[in-house]
Formats: structure tokens, C-alpha cells, sequence
């Protein structure tokens, strides 16, 4: 069983540091090349919509793969299939950088989401172990500020390197942080594997084909018209399928994806209420660039350097994530702070093409605040509970979720503004100013109802963690 390291090991701290680098690499990588689509297009000789099938075969990879993580990491060790994960990763990068057509490139991308796939949940999972309690908030609020800031970085990045060296050097760019986390796995990650228990084909092939059709219906739900039959079609199925995983994982006696863990409330009231929150901020680097530049008539320029405010407030807020956590408490700063995450979404709504650039990136500053501190929250929160045993399937389980959401989040955003423009049509093609208000009430809304599962929590919920003293 891996051991729990001192409180202020450097090497605990550096361990914290490669994952959550692992993590902005990978993260990044699936945001910054939306800007290049249109010259890969002219290198591959074939339209840029055409290019959404390299984009669709990453997150079906990942949807397919994440819940054998788990499973992988006990049954070959941590070290052994996280720094498999990022080698493949990198190997996969340098053939996308080679790719001269558009099959070739999604084959590449194919094997970038199998080693995203082991990437997230088993590096999260070895943090978890290594990490005391009481460093936990420290631990998470360093791994998820990649989740906050890659989407925003992402697309002006990869702008700036497309326009001055060319796309290729947008995946070459994961070679020299791949081959050095690398190497920093096999020092610091613990090889020991966590067991030899049986592989759950029914459940591989039951959940896989689940998330698969769910975020493939999420995909085409940003794409195709509203309650597009496809996409009914394929969420349906999804949803179906993932009913029946469930069933079966409930009663096997060893499932794929260990989902005991639920039994935990502090565990569940994390997902349940995590997942409508991160659907809700997963929205915003989807909504906010097309309010800027199809609401506002704004530039690609302007709207990437207004967007730096969002990605400024979510870094600032981690010094006092750990301060606040044991000063009030998980339920009382949840409950506070998300209130301020729906009302980020609020004054969102309020901004106008003749607001005053400082005031627009005042809110975005605010609005980053806010969900970076939930984001963490909610995070931190879903493991103060979890023993030892138990932490490759929660981790596991939580990968899922928070791919789910992220895609839902997008598909979500992009129907109701599609909706909202129905109701609410512009002159000509573009997208009036009132939809996106609309599509920003229905995150508020969202992400509110994320709150109400921590009203009948105690208010030293997670205390081991946080270090709160209820009165």
C-alpha cells in the first residue's frame, strides 16, 4: 500500500507540481489548437468543419478509456502507467505535428486521448495517497488551476503560434515538458501496483460505450440544430447504456469502476452538485469569446486579452483558498462562494459592446475569483472522506464526471444560445446580444442548483481537511 508522505516532503511538493503539469499539458493541448484548425485544413487539403473529427476521436478516446485507469494503476502501478501515459502522449503529439492528412491526424489524436485518459485520474489518484489531510486544500487548488486556465490560455496561444511558426509546433511544444515529466515520474511516482483484481470486460465495454455516445451527443449537440434527431439519438443510447453499467457495476464483485465510494456523502454531494457546477464554468470559455466577437463585434485579439482577467482571478485566488477553507469551513464557502459564482454569470449578462474594457475585465476578474475557489472547493471536497482503498475508483470516478461535465457544459451552453436566438433573432447571421443573456441566466441558474445538496450538511463537513472548528 503507498505510504502517506510527510507534510513537507519536497518531494510531496514536487509531486503536486508534475501532475498538475501533466494535467495543463494535456488540457491544453485539447484547447489550443481551435484557432489553427483553418491552416491544418489547408495542409490536409480538405474544409476546417471537416477537422471536428480529429477534436470528437480525442474526447471519445478519453470518454473510452478513463474508466480502465483505475484498474490499470492497481494492476501495473502508478508509476508504471502514468509515465506510460505521458510518454504515449508525447509520441502521439510528435505524429500529430507530422500528420500530412486528415486520417492520419485522428488516428494521432486517438492515441493522445488514451494517454490523457491514464493521465488524469491516475495522477490525481497519486497525489491523493501521498497527500496528509491537512495539505489536501494546498494539493487540489494546485491541480485544478490547469482545469480553470488552459481553456482560456488555449485558444490566443495557439493563435500567436500558428500565425508566427506554424501549427505543427503547436503539438511539438509537448515534447520537452513530456520527456522531462518523464523522467521526474520514475523519481518521484511510487511503482508499487495495488493489486491483481480480474478485468470487468462487461463493465469496459458498458461504460465505454456510454460515455462514448453521451459526449459524442454532446459534440454534435454544439453543432447540429436544436433536439437535432442525432443527437437525441445518441444521448439517449448513452444514457442508456451508462443505466446499465451502473446496474452491472453495482452487482459484480469486482466492478471496473468501484462505486462505493458514493456511499460516502460528502463524496456524493461533491459529484451531484460538482457536476452542475462544472458544467456551469465550462460554459464560459465557450460562451464568453462569442458574446465578445459575434455579440460585441469585437476582434479575436481584443477578446483573447479580456479574457487574461478571467484567467488572472482564477491564480489569484489560491493563496487564500486554505486560509478561507479553515477559517469558515467546506459548507459554509461552498455555499457562500457559490452564490458569487451565479452572480459572475449574472453581471455577464449586464456587459454591453459599449462597456468600458476595465469594467468588462473587472467581472471577468470577479467571475475568476469566484469559480476557481469552487472549483478547488468542490474538488478538495470530494476526497476529505475517502480512505486509502477506496481512492483508485473515486479518482476514477471523478475523472469521468468531470469529462462529462465539461462536455455537457459546452453542449449545454451552445443549446441554449441556439435556443435563445430563436426566440431572440439578429439581423443577418450573427447572434443577438439578448441569447447570450439568456444563455448566461440559464448558467446562473445552473449553477445554483449545484448548492442545494450542501443545505443538510453539517458545518464541519470535511473538517479533517479543511481544519475548521465549528463553534
Amino acid at each position: 500500500m503507498p505510504h502517506t508522505l510527510p507534510a513537507e516532503s519536497p518531494r510531496n511538493r514536487w509531486l503536486v507540481w508534475l501532475v498538475a503539469g501533466a494535467f495543463f499539458m494535456e488540457l491544453l493541448d485539447s484547447t489550443v489548437m481551435t484557432t489553427a484548425l483553418p491552416q491544418m485544413a489547408q495542409s490536409f487539403g480538405t474544409a476546417p468543419v471537416h477537422l471536428s473529427i480529429g477534436v470528437s476521436a480525442y474526447l471519445l478516446a478519453l470518454a473510452v478509456f478513463i474508466p480502465i485507469s483505475g484498474w490499470l494503476a492497481d494492476r501495473f502501478g502508478p508509476r508504471q502507467v502514468f509515465g506510460g501515459a505521458i510518454l504515449l502522449f508525447t509520441l502521439a503529439s510528435v505524429l500529430c505535428s507530422l500528420s500530412t492528412s486528415l486520417w492520419f491526424f485522428t488516428f494521432a489524436r486517438v492515441l493522445q486521448g488514451l494517454g490523457g485518459a491514464m493521465m488524469v485520474p491516475v495522477g490525481r489518484m497519486v497525489v491523493l495517497r501521498a497527500t496528509p489531510k491537512d495539505k489536501l486544500v494546498t494539493a487540489i487548488a494546485t491541480l485544478t488551476w490547469p482545469a480553470l486556465g488552459a481553456p482560456v490560455l488555449g485558444p490566443p496561444l495557439g493563435a500567436l503560434i500558428t500565425t508566427h511558426w506554424g501549427w505543427h509546433w503547436i503539438f511539438l511544444l509537448n515534447v520537452p515538458f513530456g520527456l522531462l515529466g518523464f523522467v521526474l515520474t520514475l523519481r518521484l511516482v511510487d511503482g508499487a501496483p495495488g493489486g491483481r483484481r480480474g478485468f470487468d470486460t462487461v463493465g469496459f465495454i458498458l461504460s465505454g460505450v456510454g460515455c462514448s455516445a453521451l459526449m459524442y451527443a454532446c459534440n454534435l449537440a454544439a453543432q447540429t440544430p436544436f433536439m437535432a434527431s442525432a443527437v437525441l439519438l445518441w444521448g439517449l443510447g448513452g444514457v442508456g447504456a451508462l443505466w446499465l453499467a451502473v446496474r452491472h457495476l453495482r452487482r459484480t464483485p469486482h466492478p471496473l469502476v468501484d462505486l462505493d465510494a458514493l456511499r460516502i456523502p460528502t463524496f456524493a454531494v461533491a459529484m451531484r452538485g460538482g457536476l452542475l457546477f462544472r458544467m456551469a464554468i465550462n460554459s464560459a470559455p465557450f460562451l464568453l469569446p462569442l458574446l465578445f466577437q459575434l455579440g460585441f463585434g469585437y476582434s479575436a485579439t481584443t477578446s483573447g486579452t479580456l479574457l487574461l482577467a478571467l484567467f488572472a482571478g482564477n491564480l489569484l485566488m489560491k493563496p487564500a483558498t486554505t486560509p478561507l477553507m479553515k477559517a469558515w469551513g467546506f459548507r459554509t464557502v461552498l455555499l457562500v462562494n457559490g452564490v458569487m459564482v451565479a452572480l459572475g454569470f449574472v453581471l455577464c449578462m449586464a456587459l454591453r459592446p459599449d462597456t468600458p474594457y476595465l469594467v468588462t475585465m473587472a467581472v471577468l476578474f470577479f467571475t475568476g475569483l469566484s469559480r476557481s475557489m469552487q472549483f478547488t472547493g468542490f474538488s478538495t471536497f470530494s476526497f476529505c472522506d475517502i480512505p486509502p482503498e477506496r481512492m483508485s475508483g473515486a479518482s476514477t470516478l471523478s475523472s469521468i464526471l468531470t469529462q462529462m461535465s465539461a462536455g455537457l457544459g459546452v453542449a449545454l451552453g451552445a443549446v441554449m444560445l441556439r435556443a435563445a436566438s430563436v426566440w431572440f433573432p439578429a439581423a443577418g447571421h450573427g447572434v443577438s446580444v439578448t441569447a447570450f443573456r439568456l444563455a448566461f441566466l440559464g448558467m446562473a441558474l445552473i449553477s445554483a442548483a449545484g448548492l442545494l445538496d450542501l443545505l443538510p450538511l453539517p458545518r464541519n463537513a470535511g473538517a479533517a481537511v479543511s481544519g475548521h472548528q465549528a463553534a
